[in-house]
């Protein structure tokens, strides 16, 4: 693969596997991953719903949107623990969202009631628990249940513009990572590797087989967890990710596909009736 770094060393998460250059890996996962980052804030406080990236695509962070417990260098592969028990993620919402934002967010989650296993209940005494908030930071996530509070920021207005983009920093909180970045992803995709910036290369890079839980679900164009077309191009008019499938739109943020459902709940071990 032309544009790829000689040195990579790998980040184990639960359901994924990202890459940065060997020489940055102390400095990358202790400071840069672990806090907020305001330039961040400031490429998503430009982003309109005109452009053709997502908002979280626009961040520093691991994977543009993926923040790294600090002092936490990686997850087990398969590691039930970073699992929220019976599927229950507690939540308290402290961001300064408006109404119609806290709308977004609420709708976002009766979408998880409806068609997962995952039950988002409001705070009573949890120890482990997901807080909303809207620092001017990005979007962005922690991956799993890590333990105690994690926050989801959710910058307004970009990250509460679309019911997609709640839905996709909650998926992540539940455990899972990018679609594009699955070990198969190149019988379906093509990666524009000439035109990814070159310090997002990492972002790009695919899960290792002896790692990935693709519970025996396809590759998923339609997923709400996949980039855009666009995602860290150089030149943001050419693609930087090119569907093998001519037809196939990537990228979505309306919200979940088929397969998403489906892929939460094998994690969880459920059947939901979808209605």
């Amino acid at each position: 693969m032309s544009g790829l770094p000689s040195a990579w060393t790998l980040v184990v998460l639960t359901t994924f596997v990202s890459a940065v250059p060997i020489s940055d890996v102390e400095d990358t996962l202790q400071v840069a991953l672990t806090i907020p980052d305001k330039e961040t804030g400031v490429k998503v406080s430009q982003w309109t719903v005109n452009m053709n990236v997502n908002p979280e695509e626009l961040g520093n962070y691991l994977e543009g949107d993926i923040m790294i417990a600090k002092g936490l260098k990686g997850y087990g592969a398969k590691d039930e623990s970073f699992r929220w028990t019976n599927g229950v993620i507690p939540y308290v919402i402290m961001g300064n969202f408006d109404d119609d934002q806290l709308n977004l967010i609420h709708e976002a989650i009766k979408e998880y009631e409806k068609y997962t296993c995952i039950q988002l209940k409001p705070r009573t005494d949890e120890k482990d628990y997901v807080k909303f908030v809207s620092y001017n930071t990005g979007c962005w996530s922690y991956i799993g249940k890590i333990g105690g509070e994690q926050s989801i920021n959710l910058q307004t207005p970009g990250c509460v513009t679309k019911k997609g983009t709640v839905i996709h920093e909650i998926m992540h909180a539940a455990g899972f990572w990018h679609e594009h970045t699955r070990n198969d992803r190149d019988d379906y995709v093509t990666i524009n590797w000439d035109n990814i910036e070159e310090s997002s290369t990492g972002n790009f890079a695919k899960l290792s087989p002896n790692i990935v839980q693709d519970y025996d679900i396809s590759y998923d164009y339609g997923s709400v967890m996949h980039y855009s077309a666009y995602a860290f191009a150089k030149n943001p008019i050419i693609r930087t990710i090119i569907p093998k499938n001519p037809s196939a739109k990537i990228g979505q943020r309306d919200g979940f596909s088929e397969l998403d459902y489906q892929k939460i709940n094998k994690m969880y071990n459920c059947n939901v009736c979808i209605v």
